[in-house]
């Protein structure tokens, strides 16, 4: 039996604050024995850290909605907390565990106006998937067609201030915010004014009309139509378009050029919106995506979208080509201009920059197909974190972009799970250089 959901503003408060506490004193504790000349070794201060990674993470996966959300992004985002707490957080990526059908039935009629059996002739009890602020069921309207039905969980919008509050008083007691206020008020502004669009579903219906207008001439890109008669700032009908979850692509239907073919189609819609639409999905995980054989692209849920300024975008592909051309003269520069850099520090060793864009650069630095499938990016990554110390007063969380590095990871591990091979270095090119002739043309340098 599911449980009892905690859904209303006070009860979270209290949960919440619970953990504050429980953090806080934990930290204090180790700053006493520190004071005491009683230093801890690295294990110990990492068994520690995972002790309280774990209970956080426990706490937002329980409360689900904003504070989870947070805990999702940070999971992604490893120059935002202790390695102990990424890797605790990455249990919140998987699926939630539902809240009881009495739960959203109730929600439905209550946002939709009418008992559940005029609105549909049957909705399936079981969820068809259950995530951070709402969860989908699969029916049928009375016409017969068969649609997708997204109810968010009840409480979490009008909590969404309260728990960010509660969850970085938390980080900040428990001495895991290493970042100076200004990005710190920065990253909890994007992260807040992106979950506040999340949560209002008639947003995201009218996200889901704006992409499936941009990519209306690509007829392998699906992206359900939005039911409106049926859909409210709580709950979201659309047409039900299924395809295969990234765990059933199997040889026998997807051969290998079937799944080079999808990888090619990922990365085209990523450049695509990033370079021509200046708009990205910025919830990119295996979740929010289905194939099908033919090699179409299935891509969900629109609550998650980043509008960015053409600076910006022009600031990232000046950066890209810098680090292209080893250039990390000018690479420092468009990572100050792209707002990841702290602008009074001196330049960073050109060393630095030259490791990690040689780690980086692997996929897109040889004519010839490279394996995802093989690839171990993610672990030269990790292995190089701890030079990250070296300059943390040099760079901040940029804020501007963080989802754009958001949908990279997450494409990267579509890519890998997938097992796609594919040479993405001329697609690359051919992106940086229309959008070069297309900033020359508009007068820039």
């Amino acid at each position: 039996m599911a449980k009892k959901p905690v859904t209303s503003r006070r009860g979270r408060f209290f949960k919440l604050a619970g953990m504050t506490a429980s953090v806080a004193g934990q930290y204090a504790g180790q700053r006493a024995r520190r004071f005491l000349g009683r230093e801890e070794d690295e294990a110990a201060r990492s068994e520690s850290y995972t002790r309280m990674a774990g209970q956080i993470a426990d706490t937002l996966g329980e409360l689900k909605g904003a504070v989870m959300k947070v805990g999702q992004i940070a999971s992604q985002t490893q120059d935002f907390l202790p390695k102990e707490f990424s890797d605790a957080l990455q249990k919140l990526q998987k699926e939630a565990p539902p809240m009881p059908f009495e739960v959203i039935v109730d929600q439905i009629e209550r946002e939709l106006g009418k008992p559940l059996g005029e609105a549909f002739e049957y909705l399936q009890e079981k969820p068809y998937a259950a995530a951070s602020i709402g969860q989908v069921h699969r029916g049928r309207l009375h016409s017969g067609e068969d649609v997708i039905i997204k109810v968010q969980y009840p409480g979490v919008d009008e909590s969404c201030d309260s728990d960010l509050r509660q969850l970085r008083t938390a980080l900040k007691l428990g001495g895991l915010l290493k970042m100076p206020k200004e990005s710190v008020d920065q990253l909890f502004g994007e992260i807040r004014e992106r979950l506040k669009e999340e949560l209002d579903y008639e947003n995201e219906a009218r996200n889901l009309k704006l992409f499936r207008n941009f990519h209306q001439d690509d007829e392998k890109v699906l992206i359900p139509d939005v039911i409106d008669s049926h859909s409210g700032r709580r709950v979201l009908t659309l047409e039900l378009v299924e395809g295969d979850h990234i765990s059933e692509i199997a040889p026998e239907h997807y051969d290998q050029d079937t799944v080079n073919g999808i990888g090619t189609r990922i990365f085209t819609t990523m450049a695509d919106q990033l370079f021509r639409f200046h708009c990205i999905h910025g919830d990119p995980h295996a979740g929010n995506f289905a194939f099908r054989p033919d090699g179409t692209l299935i891509m969900y849920d629109f609550g998650c979208v980043k509008k960015l300024k053409p600076d910006i975008v022009e600031a990232y592909r000046k950066a890209l080509i810098a680090a292209l051309d080893e250039d990390y003269a000018a690479l420092d520069r468009h990572l100050i201009d792209l707002g990841a850099r702290v602008e009074n520090q001196p330049a960073v060793d050109q060393a630095y920059y030259a490791m990690w864009r040689d780690i980086l650069i692997k996929p897109f630095n040889t004519d010839a197909p490279y394996n995802f499938a093989e690839s171990e990016i993610h672990k030269d990554v990790a292995a190089k974190t701890s030079t990250v110390f070296k300059y943390l007063d040099y760079f901040k969380p940029p804020v501007e972009s963080i989802f754009i590095d958001r949908m990279i990871a997450g494409h990267y591990w579509m890519m890998k799970r997938l097992g796609v091979h594919a040479a993405f270095g001329p697609e690359l090119e051919r992106y940086l250089d229309e959008s070069r002739l297309k900033h020359t043309s508009a007068g820039g340098d």
